[in-house]
């Protein structure tokens, strides 16, 4: 279900003047105190207004158990796209996010739970949608690409790339036309393209039933596109 969708009950809280995520609304977060927007990774309130009406509808919500969140959708949000931006440590958080350990718990909660792909594959159909494409991509392009194992990498995901000589690790993807991401694998570089390959296909294939064709990228091994495969559009 998506957020904007979400009918309004009767127990709903007093609207905050300054939000309006769905823990502000019907949780508990409207007792904590508002954060402005200071950071260049913070949203802007059109952008919110995407993300808001994108986000999934928690659990508790839809009666399906689970305490009222505390805090603020909007925060935490911020909040992780801050810790994205800068490749920071969690303890490294500002203190005017709320406690890095509650950002923690609810981004690994939402990804445990799909609630994290759930968000992006809607970002993703409304980006195609807006370029005047179908929702759902029929094409897909894949790519690679690998670093250096830092020495602080354990040994079990990180190996070394015979052709390359490449000790670290590989990532693999796979896109639609737009460049827009439908599937990603990481493993160590001594994975071959094969291997990995299919098991990206396989992934891919689980989420995505209407890509029929999906190829590589001029620097992406021959071997990882499918029988019928050509990279091209969608529609």
């Amino acid at each position: 279900m998506l957020q904007s969708s979400v009918p309004t009950p009767m127990s709903s809280n007093q609207a905050s003047p300054e939000c309006d995520c769905l823990a502000h609304r019907f949780g508990n977060a409207v007792d904590r105190p508002y954060r402005r927007p200071r950071y260049p990774s913070d949203m802007s309130d059109a952008e919110w207004a995407v993300v808001r009406d994108a986000m999934p509808v928690p659990g508790w919500l839809e009666g399906r158990g689970g305490q009222p969140e505390s805090y603020c959708h909007r925060q935490m949000v911020d909040a992780v796209r801050y810790l994205v931006a800068g490749g920071i440590a969690w303890r490294a958080m500002p203190a005017d996010f709320p406690v890095w350990d509650r950002v923690c718990a609810f981004f690994r909660r939402w990804r445990d739970k799909g609630l994290t792909a759930e968000f992006h594959d809607r970002l993703r159909e409304r980006v195609r949608m807006v370029a005047g494409r179908d929702a759902e991509p029929t094409a897909g392009i894949i790519d690679a690409q690998w670093v250096r194992g830092a020495a602080s990498v354990p040994a079990a995901t990180r190996g070394l790339d015979g052709g390359k000589k490449v000790d670290g690790r590989k990532r693999r993807i796979v896109v639609d036309p737009l460049g827009l991401l439908l599937a990603v694998t990481v493993t160590a570089t001594s994975v071959t393209d094969r291997e990995a390959g299919q098991a990206l296909l396989a992934r891919l294939h689980e989420r995505r039933w209407r890509v029929t064709r999906c190829g590589p990228t001029a620097a992406t091994p021959a071997a990882w596109s499918t029988s019928s495969a050509t990279p091209g559009g969608s529609r």
